[in-house]
This record gives C-alpha cells, structure tokens and sequence, in this order.
C-alpha cells in the first residue's frame, strides 16, 4: 500500500515538475482539462486579481460565414497573441489556404506560385520597436518545386534543445510562475487572491507593478505599456532617426519577402490598449500614426489605430489586454477591405 503511495505521489510530482518546466506541457494540461486555464479571466485580471476587472473571456464569432466560397489565394500571418490560434484562425477569411506564423517560432513554407500569395505584418504597439530593430527571419521561404503547401516546422538541432532546456531552468521567475499557476489557478485558490489584492488596492493603493490602473479605476492596462523605461510603452520618446530606422526596416522586410515569391505584402499594428484608452497618462509618442504617415513607408497598411479611436464602444477587454470581439471584427473588417480591393 504504501509503496503505491510512493508511486502516485511521485507520478504527480513529475507532473506539476514537468508543468513548471515547460508551458507547452502546462498548455496540454489545460486542454486535458487537468487544471483550469489561468487566462479564462483574461491576462490582466491574472495579474492583479482584482475581482472588478474580473471577466470570463467568451469565444467570437467567425469572420466570414461558413458557406463563403475559398478564394484562390492563400494567407499568411506573421503575427503575435492578437492573432495567435483562439483569437483568429483559417474560419476569419475566404483564403483557400491560411497558415499562422508566430514572433520567434521560424517556421519553413512553400509557395504555390498558381496562387496569389498574401503576407500580413502584424504586432501589437508594444513590439513593434523590438520586432523591427532586428532582422524578421521567422518565416522561411523555401523553393516550390511540388506545387504543395504543407507547412514545416523549422528543424531544431538537439544542441539547440540543450540550450533551451538550460534557459528553461536558468529562468527562475517563469518557472515559478507555471508553478503558481498550475497549483492555484482554481477559483477557490482565485477567491483568496482577490481578497489579498483588494486590501492592498483599497488600503495602501498597491496593485501587481506588472498593471496599470487608470486614475478613477476605469481601465485596467499592461504595465509595461505605460513603464517609460522600457521601448514597450507608449509613452517612451521616438526619436525621428529611429522612426526612420524602424521604417526602412518595414520596407527592406516587405521587399524581401516579395523577391521571395509574395505577391502582397501588409502591415498592421495593435494599438496598445493604453494608447486608445489612456493615451493622456502621459506624452504619447504616436509610434503607429508617425509610422502609417511616415513618407518613406513603401508597404501597404492595414489600419485599424483610426477605427480603434473613432469607436464609440469599447474594442478592448476589461480584464485583458487583447482587443474584445468589437474590435477583433474591426480588423478584420480592414483587412477584408484590403484583400477585397486587391487583384487575387
């Protein structure tokens, strides 16, 4: 009896330390149901456990309906959270082919060049600085010579894994953090924190100095999105040598992957939900404006700043810092005006 003991405590307690280890891991054991999703309440409320901003996340609608005919082109997006799978997926456009590329996850493709190949730009505010002060290398053209459009994940080198598994364990802070999250994401460990974290609210005025709250308590932001120590936040200067830094790299990515086979090249940017909600917390330095408006810019935009501000009702959730289904439709809504008034 108790050498069983021994085994099912050991069996679990490889479980929680392989879920520490790896999010991938963690994320199976949400989809298995094992433990509760602990973004169900949105990533801001995650962060701050304060019950006012808490908001059960819902699933939106598909952005085309299900009988709209495939058309022969086929999409690909280079994109960040806003439009990672869960939020945006092939059931959003009439593209007979849709592949997701995600920000430092190189994947390897192949055109086919009897379509019209479409590539999308997109990153959130906050990245946009980080993502174009480097070269883009995440997606991988490789030569068409089968006409086929499977999609392969790039090859990684067991030195490579080595090293991963190293920063895996060299990364205390996440480790820790998966932990916390798999032990006491439940909405009885839930109902604790939020007790704790409304003390320090309403008593000291200390939220998690990874979130913002607007003055008034109204909105609930990313905190890196208003730290000025950071390029991430909206209020850090842009210098104008920078911008055209940032622009110039924009222009010589889009040109690249056009050599490469791309017929259509676009760029989105998210607005930080700071800079549409509490853009006056500070001198907002119009990154998205300044680089749509900038007069070197050679790729097409899809734009979805103007709409986000001209909005009478939110695009943003309470408890998150991604855009709610409002403004999910409105991008997608630009982009469908893009492709639609494009040749295909």
């Amino acid at each position: 009896m108790m050498k069983s003991l021994r085994y099912i405590v050991l069996f679990f307690a490889i479980l929680i330390y392989l879920g520490g280890c790896s999010s991938d891991v963690l994320r199976s054991y949400y989809n298995a149901g094992l433990i509760a999703d602990d973004y169900r309440y949105g990533d801001l409320y995650r962060l701050s456990n304060l019950s006012q901003f808490k908001a059960r996340q819902s699933a939106c609608p598909p952005g085309v309906p299900a009988s709209s005919p495939r058309q022969p082109y086929h999409l690909y997006l280079l994109g960040d959270s806003f439009t990672e799978p869960g939020r945006i997926s092939a059931a959003d456009f009439t593209a007979s082919h849709y592949q997701y590329i995600h920000w430092d996850k190189p994947q390897n493709i192949q055109l086919d060049t009897t379509k019209t190949n479409i590539l999308i730009l997109e990153t959130v505010e906050r990245h946009f600085r980080e993502h174009f002060g480097r070269g883009v290398d995440e997606l991988r053209v490789m030569a068409d010579t089968t006409r086929q459009t499977n999609v392969k994940a790039a090859s990684v080198s067991w030195t490579q894994r080595i090293q991963d598994l190293e920063t895996v364990f060299a990364t205390r802070e996440s480790v820790n953090e998966r932990l916390e999250n798999l032990l006491f994401s439940s909405d009885f460990f839930l109902w604790f924190k939020e007790i704790k974290a409304q003390l320090n609210y309403q008593w000291f005025e200390r939220v998690n100095p990874k979130v913002t709250i607007t003055p008034g308590g109204q909105h609930l932001l990313y905190g890196i999105d208003t730290d000025t120590s950071t390029i991430s936040s909206s209020f850090t200067p842009l210098e104008q040598t920078e911008l055209n830094q940032l622009v110039d790299s924009v222009n010589h990515v889009a040109a690249r992957y056009r050599k490469l086979g791309f017929d259509q090249v676009y760029l989105s940017i998210i607005p930080n939900k700071t800079s549409i909600l509490a853009y006056y917390l500070g001198e907002y330095n119009r990154l998205i404006d300044r680089v749509q408006r900038h007069p070197h810019l050679e790729v097409p935009i899809i734009d979805v700043y103007t709409p986000f501000r001209a909005s009478s009702s939110s695009v943003y959730e309470l408890s998150d810092s991604h855009w709610n289904c409002q403004g999910r439709s409105i991008w997608l809504r630009e982009v469908g005006k893009k492709l639609n008034s494009s040749p295909l």
